[in-house]
């Protein structure tokens, strides 16, 4: 009895000290381009999950206390989008400049006063990947595969197991943070404290209504589209411009979508200039095929499955295919992490691909499971102890601010505070943030003129946004 006592503590014992000695060998000692080295730690290197997958991870801790302050997970969308682009150009401690060689400290950091983890997922986003090279994947295998990292990740970083602990992500990080929250909060070792999801994809029905309503009021459809749009698509004040059968709606929607997404605005910021000048959704460079198109809007309609089936068939002639979403210019961070030099820093394993900004392969062989999350959200206020927080900068037409203020509502909570502005400080004034209305335990928060990236564009508000969610303030 006492020999069987003792070998099953030398095997933990073991474990820890692999799981040690595997974290020592991800520290990053140096990190290419940046004026100067940090003065906190940071880590790099590999989670293996679901026996032949290999996620990526990059791992900042705080700058502020790294033991006494939260753990946070971030994760970008897509599906198929890398989380390397939040850390190189939204919230990381280093900003990527246009150079594509050097790193600019970032005074807006979320490590400043977290630790973050960005994590790569699924496999054959950015640097993960599988043994197979095969990167068909869905919803549900997505979650568990992240919670499985979350596993590794209390394993090599046995001393953040009891640190308060966060998952935020943005876009299709609407579907990936409730989903996999829905796993954690099962998991009484890790202490789950709350969500935020900005600009997420929450609901699809909700998302394609609210973005006709959003293009009409921002003056981009006109009043002849509008008449029509009121005419085939609506009934009894009542308007379905997400599934209707209607083929007079059918056409409508698609003059709403070109106006949207092909007419050369930025989808992601529609007050910015597109970076790159007006494209097409589809092109090629230097025989590369170039697609510009997540997916994410009006699925049920026909010509949208047509496009959908085109798009895979054309891509299928190509030896090359990218997906580069539209008005986005990832060529700087394309460069810097595809640098020999950084990717050794980093240790990037020699078997994973080259990093993109987004996976095509990933992206059309996604399976969309979730039309919408509000069981996982349902599921998560239920239990009246987690923080959640849904923010959405409001010029964003790619997951408008309008149709998550809907779903919010949907939730049908009671209500704490009522819609007012919040205010943030500059260093110089006071100024209006944006707006939100709290619930319990649940807050909707807008950034004023942000687009889809609000740590990109809008920093010091984001900051403070982030702040006080985590220190679990009022906004």
């Amino acid at each position: 009895m006492i020999i069987g006592i003792i070998h099953v503590v030398f095997s933990l014992f073991l474990g820890i000290l692999g799981s040690l000695g595997a974290r020592e060998s991800d520290e990053i000692k140096f990190l290419p381009g940046v004026p100067k080295q940090p003065n906190f730690k940071q880590y790099s290197g590999y989670f293996d999950v679901a026996e032949n997958k290999h996620l990526h991870y990059w791992f900042v801790e705080s700058q502020k206390d790294p033991s006494g302050s939260p753990v946070v997970l971030w994760l970008n969308g897509g599906p198929g989008c890398s989380s390397l682009d939040g850390l190189l150009t939204e919230h990381g401690p280093f900003l990527i400049q246009d150079d594509g060689v050097s790193l600019k400290y970032n005074p807006y950091s979320w490590n400043m006063i977290a630790n973050v983890l960005y994590l790569e997922s699924p496999a054959g986003v950015g640097f993960s990947y599988s043994d197979d090279k095969k990167y068909t994947t869905n919803d549900t295998e997505v979650s568990m595969n992240n919670y499985l990292a979350l596993k590794e990740f209390f394993k090599a970083f046995p001393e953040y197991s009891k640190n308060e602990f966060f998952l935020t992500g943005e876009s299709y990080g609407g579907i990936y943070i409730p989903t996999l929250a829905e796993r954690v909060m099962e998991d009484s070792s890790i202490n789950l404290q709350g969500i935020a999801v900005g600009n997420g994809m929450s609901s699809y029905e909700m998302n394609d209504n609210s973005l006709v309503y959003f293009a009409y009021y921002h003056g981009l459809l006109g009043t002849r589209l509008w008449t029509d749009l009121q005419a085939y698509c609506c009934k009894d004040g009542i308007c379905d411009f997400h599934n209707n059968q209607n083929p007079n709606c059918s056409i409508s929607i698609d003059e709403v979508q070109n106006i949207v997404y092909n007419s050369g605005l930025n989808m992601y910021n529609l007050y910015a200039p597109c970076p790159g000048g007006v494209t097409q959704r589809v092109s090629v460079d230097n025989g590369e095929l170039v697609i510009r198109d997540l997916g994410n809007s009006f699925i049920n309609y026909e010509r949208t499955r047509l496009w959908s089936q085109k798009l895979k068939g054309v891509a299928s002639l190509y030896r090359r295919v990218r997906l580069d979403p539209p008005c986005t210019n990832s060529t700087p961070s394309n460069l810097y992490l595809n640098n020999q030099y950084v990717k050794d820093a980093l240790h990037i394993s020699p078997l994973a691909l080259a990093w993109q900004i987004c996976s095509a392969e990933v992206n059309f062989n996604y399976k969309r499971l979730y039309m919408d999350v509000r069981k996982q959200y349902l599921k998560l206020l239920g239990a009246l102890k987690y923080r959640v927080l849904v923010y959405n900068g409001d010029v964003d037409m790619a997951c408008n601010f309008l149709g998550d203020e809907w779903f919010v509502e949907s939730l049908q909570q009671q209500v704490e505070v009522k819609r007012r502005p919040w205010t943030y400080y500059t260093g110089e004034s006071q100024q209006v943030g944006g707006f939100v209305k709290e619930f319990s335990n649940l807050a909707f928060l807008t950034i004023k003129g942000s687009g889809h990236m609000v740590p990109t564009d809008k920093p010091v508000a984001a900051f403070t946004m982030f702040s006080r969610f985590i220190n679990k303030l009022p906004y």
